[in-house]
């Protein structure tokens, strides 16, 4: 991935209007061994590439570890979060952290929150049934 899209982006080239607070306009949180080699990777590149300026975080998962204070200010400065559920999101505790911090900025600094349930029916959350490891 391009990891100057990652950190830098192109602001002039961004669709979306900056608040103070806001540095990246997606946040894209999402469990990387599910998604990261396919549709979140194909949805990162082609936000780049239309000039939306994005973070995401393609580290290794780092088990046992709390989200890092600088994550949580990617968050905070993100306008819109995109959460990609998959089967295993919710195996996650690094995700589920990832997913509180958004909420709480939802709630406080009336960032968007963008859900995508990738490969399987939300359905299947609601109604608990399928194979979703939650």
């Amino acid at each position: 991935m391009d990891t100057q899209c990652i950190i830098q982006g192109d602001s002039s080239a961004s669709q979306f209007s900056r608040s103070p607070h806001w540095n990246y306009d997606v946040f894209l949180s999402f469990r990387g061994e599910d998604t990261q080699k396919t549709f979140t990777g194909h949805l990162y590149s082609r936000l780049c590439q239309v000039g939306v300026n994005n973070f995401i975080d393609d580290e290794e998962l780092r088990k046992g570890e709390v989200i890092s204070r600088e994550l949580e200010k990617s968050i905070e400065e993100s306008r819109i979060s995109i959460v990609v559920f998959s089967r295993n999101y919710a195996r996650s505790t690094w995700c589920l952290d990832e997913l509180l911090k958004i909420l709480e900025c939802k709630h406080k600094l009336k960032e968007v929150v963008l859900p995508i349930f990738y490969d399987f029916d939300p359905s299947q959350v609601h109604k608990q049934t399928g194979q979703v490891l939650w």
